[in-house]
């Protein structure tokens, strides 16, 4: 499912319009965005929780050279699915 299809299945089951629904939408992933950034994680009852993990530096091959390169410390969004989200799904 792309975003398109998403908005179309928020509105259809929200009862509203597409356009509404993409604004819905939108703002919600401005909203984690924005959260994930200043706190660094977001808890949805149910559903699952978004956090930043910290990935450390460490050495890496160039595939093409075979040379070793160094990959500097990252910050990286993880989800990490609800029991009833896993329950749903199996």
């Amino acid at each position: 499912m792309n975003k398109t299809e998403l908005v179309d299945a928020i509105a259809k089951t929200a009862d509203v319009k597409k356009t509404d629904a993409e604004k819905i939408l939108n703002a919600t992933i401005s909203v984690i965005t924005k959260n994930l950034k200043k706190a660094g994680k977001i808890q949805i009852i149910g559903f699952g929780s978004f956090e930043v993990r910290q990935r450390a530096a460490r050495n890496g091959r160039n595939p093409k050279t075979g040379a070793t390169i160094k990959i500097k410390a990252s910050k990286s969004a993880a989800f990490v699915a609800g029991k009833t989200l896993k329950e749903a799904v199996n």
